[in-house]
C-alpha cells in the first residue's frame, strides 16, 4: 500500500480543487492510503476516505525558509514532518516553493553528494508520446557550475527510471551552441561535463530548439532561467490554443472547418496542456517531494497525485539515490 499525505493548504484556489482531486484519485487507486492535512472544517469531504490532520495556519507563498520552519501548525510542515516521522511514501503540496523547498530540505535532508534540490519535471515535445526532462524549473535563484554539473546527472538517472530512457542525450540551456556561449556558470559546467566524459553530454542548445528537436532528452539551466523557460512555454501553449480558438471562430466557413479539423486540435491541445504534467520533483532531496502548481485546479492537482504515485510505484528516487551514491552514471 503506497502512503501519500497532501498538504491542502496553500494554493492560490484553496483547499476545494484540492479536496476533488483526492476524491476522483482514490476512485482509481484504492492501492493507495492518503493522509489530508489542512483546517479540519474544510476537508470534511475527505472524512471517511483518508486520514485527516488539523493544521489551521496556511504557509503565504511569500513565506521564507525561517518563517515556515515558525510555523508549526502549519499544513505543509506537519505534512512533511508526519511524512518523516511515519516514514511515507510521498507528499504533494502546491504551497509555497522556497517554503517547501527548504523545510523539506531541512526535515528530510539531502541525498548524499548532492549540494542543492532542483525542481525536475517533463515537457511535451513535438513529437507525440515524447518528453523531455528540465532542471532546475524553480528550486534556485543561483547555481554553481558544480550543482548544474549535479543537475544534469540527476537528470539522466530521472530519464533513465521514470522515462525508460536508457542513454539520454542531454543538453545545457543556453543562448547559443557554442561552448563558449552563457552564463559563467554554464560556460563552466559545460567544461566541467565535457571535462569528466559526462554520458552522451550533447553541449549547449538554444531554448527555442530545446522542444522542437526530438533528440533533446535533458535540459540542464538553472533555476531562474529554467522557470522563465518553463513558464514561457506554458504562456505559449496557452496562446497558440487561444489563437486557434479565435481562428475557428472567424466566420461560418471555420466553424464548419473546425468540425473537420476537431480531432487534430484536440491531441494539439492534449499534447500542450501543463496541467497534464501537475507537478515537478524536488530531486535530490531523501523522499518523493512533489511541488503541483500554485494555482493548480483539480485536474492540475489529480496530475501531481499521479506524479507522486508512479515515482512511488517505480521506486525512482531510491533508484536514484542508488545511482548517486554508487557514482555508477552509465
Amino acid at each position: 500500500m503506497l502512503k501519500i499525505i497532501v498538504d491542502c493548504m496553500g494554493g492560490d484556489n484553496g483547499p476545494a480543487p484540492i479536496v476533488q482531486a483526492i476524491k476522483n484519485f482514490l476512485k482509481t487507486h484504492d492501492d493507495v492510503e492518503i493522509t489530508a492535512v489542512g483546517k479540519i472544517d474544510e476537508l470534511e469531504e475527505l472524512n471517511g476516505l483518508c486520514r485527516l490532520i488539523d493544521a489551521p495556519e496556511i504557509v503565504p507563498m511569500t513565506a521564507g525558509a525561517l518563517e515556515v520552519l515558525r510555523m508549526k501548525n502549519s499544513s505543509m510542515l506537519r505534512a512533511i514532518k508526519t511524512m518523516k516521522d511515519e516514514n511515507l511514501d510521498a507528499i504533494v503540496s502546491c504551497g509555497s516553493t522556497g517554503g517547501f523547498l527548504a523545510s523539506s530540505t531541512i526535515t528530510l535532508k539531502m541525498i548524499p553528494g548532492i549540494n542543492r534540490a532542483a525542481l525536475i519535471t517533463a515537457v511535451p515535445c513535438q513529437v507525440k508520446g515524447k518528453y523531455m526532462t528540465l532542471l532546475d524549473c524553480g528550486a534556485n535563484i543561483e547555481n554553481t557550475a558544480e550543482e548544474l554539473a549535479q543537475f544534469a546527472m540527476m537528470g539522466r538517472l530521472y530519464t533513465q527510471v521514470v522515462l525508460n530512457n536508457p542513454n539520454p542525450r542531454t543538453y545545457l540551456l543556453s543562448n547559443g551552441t557554442e561552448d563558449e556561449k552563457g552564463t559563467a556558470e554554464i560556460k563552466e559546467a559545460n567544461k566541467l561535463l565535457r571535462s569528466t566524459n559526462f554520458p552522451n553530454f550533447q553541449g549547449n542548445i538554444e531554448g527555442r530548439e530545446a522542444v522542437l528537436d526530438s533528440k533533446v532528452d535533458v535540459l540542464v539551466s538553472g533555476g531562474y532561467a529554467g522557470n522563465i523557460y518553463l513558464k514561457a512555454l506554458e504562456g505559449t501553449a496557452k496562446l497558440m490554443g487561444n489563437l486557434l480558438k479565435d481562428a475557428f471562430k472567424l466566420n461560418l466557413a471555420t466553424k464548419i472547418g473546425y468540425l473537420f479539423a476537431r480531432k487534430g486540435v484536440d491531441q494539439i491541445k492534449q499534447s500542450m496542456d501543463y496541467k497534464a504534467v501537475g507537478g515537478a520533483l524536488l530531486v535530490g532531496i531523501n523522499g518523493i517531494v512533489i511541488k503541483a502548481h500554485g494555482n493548480s485546479d483539480q485536474k492540475g492537482f489529480n496530475s501531481a497525485l499521479e506524479l507522486a504515485y508512479k515515482l512511488g510505484i517505480s521506486k525512482a528516487v531510491e533508484k536514484i539515490k542508488e545511482g548517486i551514491e554508487s557514482g555508477n552514471i552509465e
